[in-house]
């Protein structure tokens, strides 16, 4: 049983505990560690966004399920954790993108709309009758000053990151990313990158299990691989690793 004293900070979001902690942005970041594994990496050339799908019953269509999203033509989105807080953040996000772009006849800049993001956040940590965010989220996107990536959490705090991994086993992710990731790998490279990175928890890495987004800065446009594309990759990389065992 819980005492008294914890049960309460337990229970009331506005309520500091002792430690200086509020317990249910802690619950929420811990929702974001059960996620899915999620991933952005930033390169030179431009900045990719990837995620794994989990199979959660063989009658499911994987094709139904979205992981990295597209907020604006610049920039897109990847989320870990309740993909239904996701969805809401995605959305609130994509209406600020077109209400600075009818405003000021140009697109948001990326880290602009981190904030927009994170403030969201930050003020369902202290308002009664309302619980944070239970997702993490990942944006990528080119503009003015190039290529950018940032990573928000439940709290409302924001960091920019070369590389960043969130979800189930991202500490592990994260350690392979540190011993891999250069800053002059290009958009290619660093897709592979990224797929390496979600084999180690994948046991047999499908085109259909992967979601990758990609914006280069040449274009400024982010899409999505189609699954043809997604299969070529998974092929070159088996084709390098057996050409290196051998």
């Amino acid at each position: 049983m819980f005492s008294p004293q914890v049960y309460g900070y337990d229970r009331a979001i506005t309520i500091f505990s002792p430690e200086g902690e509020l317990y249910q942005v802690r619950y929420a970041g811990e929702a974001v560690k059960r996620g899915w594994a999620t991933i952005g990496i930033k390169c030179v050339d431009g900045v990719v966004l990837a995620a794994e799908k989990r199979k959660v019953s063989s009658l499911i269509d994987l094709g139904s399920i979205e992981k990295v999203y597209m907020v604006d033509d610049h920039v897109g989105i990847a989320a870990s954790g309740l993909l239904s807080d996701a969805r809401v953040l995605i959305e609130y996000a994509r209406q600020e993108a077109q209400t600075h772009r009818l405003l000021y006849d140009e697109p948001i800049d990326v880290e602009l709309l981190t904030k927009r993001i994170s403030d969201l956040k930050q003020m369902h940590t202290q308002y009664g009758g309302v619980r944070p965010f239970g997702a993490a989220l990942i944006v990528g996107g080119v503009d003015k000053h190039g290529p950018r990536l940032f990573q928000t959490d439940p709290g409302g705090i924001y960091f920019g990151f070369y590389a960043v991994a969130m979800g189930a086993e991202s500490s592990r992710i994260t350690e392979f990313l540190e011993k891999e990731y250069k800053y002059d790998m290009g958009v290619n490279d660093c897709v592979k990158l990224a797929i390496r990175a979600l084999s180690l928890v994948l046991e047999a890495p499908e085109p259909d299990r992967l979601e990758i987004g990609v914006i280069d800065v040449k274009t400024k446009l982010f899409r999505k691989l189609t699954i043809d594309e997604v299969s070529k990759y998974l092929q070159e990389i088996k084709g390098s690793s057996q050409s290196q065992s051998s």
